[in-house]
């Protein structure tokens, strides 16, 4: 899992109000070259629109973010969700995934919460809110001590700085919203969002290959 997240480079990260726009969401992302996407469960559509995705797009990597109880997990899991990340690092919601062979990146922006995964042999966080907690440059200085840890940033990154965070070598991939925020899932402009993946993918190929 980790290499097919590096390998894309970006997680578009979704809040759909409607499960209904899940699959056209779904085929606009992978149109634009990312067929991924983190489906947040900050809303009520969030195990319906899992579960359309799992079913309609099998191709596409879909996964479970702002995950917050085992209860989250076990039904985002039984829709269709092949990876969970979590806004914090929360001990119960994360030995359950280890257990269970369920691929999860807690969030974590303190050397206590990175030591708490380090221990339990994660290679990958989640690190939020990246750009509020310090962004590239507290990730440096994250890295010194843990230097077998990769990061995957989350809040406030965009199209500016995108190229920026990829440079980076403790970047396993980028979390984003910018390509498929809500006034655009909601107009319905999927059109919109499959140029902004498109773009968001080519920054990615220039950094990568």
């Amino acid at each position: 899992m980790i290499n097919k997240l590096a390998k894309l480079g970006v997680v578009p990260v979704v809040a759909l109000d409607d499960a209904a726009d899940a699959v056209k969401l779904a085929e606009a992302l992978m149109e634009g070259g990312l067929p991924v996407a983190e489906i947040t469960f900050r809303t009520a559509a969030a195990k319906e629109s899992i579960k359309l995705i799992a079913e309609n797009c099998p191709e596409m990597l879909v996964g479970a973010g702002t995950v917050l109880s085992v209860e989250q997990v076990k039904d985002a899991v039984s829709a269709g969700a092949k990876f969970i990340v979590t806004p914090g690092f929360d001990p119960e919601v994360v030995d359950y995934c280890l257990a269970n062979d369920i691929p999860v990146f807690p969030g974590c922006m303190t050397p206590s919460e990175i030591t708490q995964a380090y221990k339990r042999g994660l290679e990958v966080v989640k690190f939020f809110p990246a750009e509020d907690a310090g962004g590239l440059k507290m990730i440096k200085a994250l890295s010194g001590p843990f230097p077998n840890i990769k990061f995957m940033p989350t809040g406030g990154i965009n199209a500016g700085n995108l190229k920026a965070y990829l440079e980076n070598s403790k970047i396993a991939a980028c979390g984003g919203t910018w390509m498929v925020k809500k006034d655009l899932i909601s107009a319905k402009d999927f059109d919109k969002i499959r140029e902004l993946t498109k773009e968001a993918k080519a920054l990615v190929d220039e950094v990568r290959g």
